[in-house]
């Protein structure tokens, strides 16, 4: 671990104080609390808007929302166990908060952020099944909603506990500022522990997100190329592809890094890396907690309506003719918006 070099050599361990400038300039400690900063201010809002909201109108509690609101309850968690933290800490420039809380943050922010990693592939599958319908006339209701949300807390748990009990450990990593598994040092424990941690709690995620939404964005341009002459469709059909993209894109633009980072480390103890830049990849995941909700949630005309209702005291802003044509729209666009099952149009 860099920080715990560093000590060696006189500078201040991670508990003990600034590790500027040993480590990095103070205005690089002071860029990323900025940075976090803008993360927890954004995190707290977008999400608590969908619980919120979520819990204020009842046509929201669809059992394909259930995730939605689990993943919104995961990412608030990350910003308040890691990104205040994390905010807190690269002010003053080393982990004030001490050793156990260190653990503490490590063990809560993987938590929460591996139930929000398999949130999004939970969401992504339970659109396949309802869509595509591969377990024939499958209805999705309450049961399997809770069951999905409920594995995303127990595997999260399983995979988070063994550095609680010597199966790897969780320590600061980069600038010294945040807390998390140890890719950093080596040794039998940390590198099975990183490995297994990469496959089970991303590439599992990542694949099962890609296998999901490729089978639906096929299902649905089948749809399309059957009726070639209805423009609502062949929208519809852009408009989810364009989604799709984005979720997936997201997904791997704050979580890649982070992973390959981790993986390289493992795998390859003689690669020197900077502080700062070890650190980035940490960081840039909790953004996350912002671009969830935006992408998955926001982007979504059901809850974009109930959002603006609430807004604007219950009457509705776009007033009635609108409202009657958005209701028009192909079925195939709630993919996206998280409920109906066909992929017909109305």
């Amino acid at each position: 671990m860099p920080s715990a070099n560093m000590s060696a050599q006189g500078t201040p361990g991670p508990f003990d104080g600034p590790q500027w400038p040993h480590l990095a300039p103070r205005s690089t400690y002071l860029i990323v609390a900025v940075l976090m900063g803008m993360v927890v201010v954004l995190a707290f809002f977008v999400n608590g808007m969908v619980i919120i909201v979520s819990l204020k109108y009842k046509k929201l509690r669809s059992p394909l929302n259930y995730i939605l609101v689990n993943l919104a309850v995961a990412d608030i968690l990350v910003t308040i166990f890691g990104s205040s933290v994390s905010f807190h800490n690269n002010i003053f420039g080393f982990f004030t908060l001490g050793k156990a809380m260190c653990e503490f943050e490590g063990f809560m922010v993987s938590l929460t952020g591996i139930v929000g990693l398999w949130s999004l592939a939970i969401l992504a599958l339970e659109r396949y099944i309802v869509i595509c319908k591969p377990l024939g006339d499958f209805r999705f209701q309450q049961r399997h909603a809770v069951m999905g949300c409920a594995f995303t807390w127990i595997w999260a748990f399983l995979w988070t506990s063994p550095p609680l009990f010597g199966w790897c450990s969780y320590v600061p990593e980069g600038l010294g500022t945040s807390c998390g598994p140890n890719w950093y040092t080596g040794g039998t424990n940390n590198n099975t522990y990183i490995i297994a941690l990469f496959t089970t709690c991303f590439m599992m995620p990542l694949s099962t997100i890609i296998f999901s939404y490729s089978n639906l964005l096929i299902a649905l341009r089948a749809v399309a190329a059957q009726q070639k002459e209805s423009e609502t469709t062949q929208r519809a059909e852009r408009e989810v592809t364009r989604m799709v993209i984005a979720m997936v894109l997201a997904f791997l633009i704050c979580w890649l890094p982070y992973a390959a980072f981790a993986i390289v480390m493992a795998t390859n103890k003689q690669v020197v890396i900077d502080p700062t830049l070890a650190s980035m990849p940490s960081y840039f995941s909790k953004t996350a907690t912002v671009y969830n909700p935006v992408i998955y949630v926001f982007m979504n005309k059901q809850f974009r309506d109930c959002l603006m209702k609430l807004i604007c005291c219950g009457r509705n802003p776009f007033g009635e003719d609108e409202t009657s044509t958005a209701s028009t729209r192909t079925d195939v666009t709630t993919v996206s918006e998280g409920g109906g099952n066909k992929v017909s149009p109305a």
